[in-house]
């Protein structure tokens, strides 16, 4: 692995690690003021099915978890087990890919 691409997993998972934690504040804001309004599920859903705003603001915070998750995994696999190579990244790329796949059903779902 060059030094080039090392640094350049190192400032995206930063990169998304600060966007991670602007979302998950904004989502539990949001959380916590629905319970407050006392909202229940079925009002939650009214408020977010075809609104393009959330669709953005989750469709984001997905992204900054298929990007965050993968790359700290890839530095646990290397630290606690030794595991280095190809075989991998090719993991943990598919692991990218179904979280990006499930995560998407989740936000369409809310939105749809």
């Amino acid at each position: 692995m060059s030094a080039r691409r090392e640094a350049l997993l190192w400032a995206a998972q930063r990169a998304s690690a600060a966007l991670l934690a602007l979302c998950v504040m904004v989502h539990l804001a949001t959380m916590i003021y629905a319970v407050h309004s006392g909202l229940g599920a079925a009002q939650i859903l009214e408020r977010t099915r075809g609104n393009a705003a959330w669709l953005g603001f989750y469709s984001v915070f997905l992204l900054a978890v298929v990007v965050h998750v993968p790359i700290g995994l890839r530095a646990v696999l290397a630290e606690w087990l030794g595991w280095r190579g190809a075989s991998r990244d090719w993991l943990l790329a598919a692991f990218a890919a179904a979280l990006a796949w499930l995560g998407a059903r989740a936000i369409l779902g809310v939105f749809l």
